[in-house]
């Protein structure tokens, strides 16, 4: 994952125009991918390829699959602002827009040894399913691939530039999985089949009507609101949080679901005396007592 040292500066970059309303430290070494925290507990990931309109190639989503583990690792982080670096050279904005087709082989995306890769798969699994908040900040397009990271995400805020949809069946491909099922979901089955068959783009105030964002912000206060609604989440439980974030996927993610729940729930019983007093009792080779937990009703 690391990148030459000598293009690696310790100054964050600016990701999105507007003054910035919180103090970003650099983390990680990338190519394709900026990562950033702050003591405040809130991290920044920022796909960092603005002359591709920020697609993806297999080592851009490597490098995010990377980035969100280590998220997922700092106990000190409890939100994550995922959007894209703007503005390309030409002007234009994208928080991604999707596979990058110019590095797309005959079975996938091809890395830099020429293996056919569709990990995104990977990292739409790592955002479901990580214990912290994901808010998409959306400039520009949300087209494709990039569609799906941002419906995946748990709160959607787009610019007033915002461009979302789909494009699959023009290219020969598709997302059969959370980029169909989800978005059903989300919008409805007769506007999740309008948006892959048809392959319109929508605008900010469309796709704030359709439900498919929560709010639309002026360009240059995208980060700042993202900002402004972590400092939001960070007020509250962890706790409550993680298991709620478990309990809304437990309803659409059928036994993948069902078992992330679980694992939240076995993470509180760990915390509890009579869990321990389990652990305890086999470690020291004696028969438990639970006689002080109850059989409450």
């Amino acid at each position: 994952m690391a990148m030459d040292s000598n293009r690696f500066d310790r100054r964050p970059r600016q990701v999105l125009p507007g003054k910035p309303t919180i103090e970003w430290e650099p983390w990680g070494e990338y190519q394709d991918v900026l990562l950033d925290r702050s003591s405040e507990g809130i991290a920044r990931v920022a796909i960092d390829r603005p002359t591709k309109r920020n697609a993806f190639r297999p080592r851009t989503v490597m490098e995010l699959c990377d980035a969100f583990t280590r998220i997922r690792d700092d106990q000190r982080l409890g939100v994550v602002l995922f959007t894209g670096v703007g503005p390309a050279d030409d002007g234009g904005y994208a928080f991604c827009a999707g596979g990058d087709q110019s590095v797309r082989g005959d079975g996938g995306y091809l890395d830099e040894e020429g293996l056919p890769r569709l990990n995104v798969l990977d990292l739409q699994r790592i955002i479901r399913s990580l214990p912290k908040v994901v808010i998409a900040l959306v400039a520009g397009y949300a087209i494709g691939g990039g569609q799906v990271l941002h419906l995946l995400c748990d709160l959607s805020l787009a610019a007033e530039n915002a461009v979302f949809g789909q494009t699959g069946p023009k290219v020969g491909s598709f997302d059969g999985g959370f980029g169909a099922g989800y978005l059903a979901r989300v919008v409805g089955q007769r506007k999740a089949r309008e948006i892959w068959f048809l392959c319109r783009q929508y605008g900010a105030e469309e796709a704030l009507k359709m439900g498919l964002i929560n709010e639309i912000v002026p360009l240059d206060g995208l980060e700042a609101e993202g900002v402004r609604w972590a400092r939001e989440v960070l007020q509250h439980s962890p706790t409550a949080i993680r298991c709620l974030k478990a309990a809304f996927n437990a309803e659409t993610d059928g036994l993948a679901g069902l078992q992330e729940l679980a694992g939240q729930a076995t993470h509180l019983f760990y915390r509890t005396d009579e869990a321990q007093e389990g652990r305890n009792a086999f470690l020291q080779k004696r028969r438990p007592d639970f006689s002080d937990s109850g059989w409450l009703p």
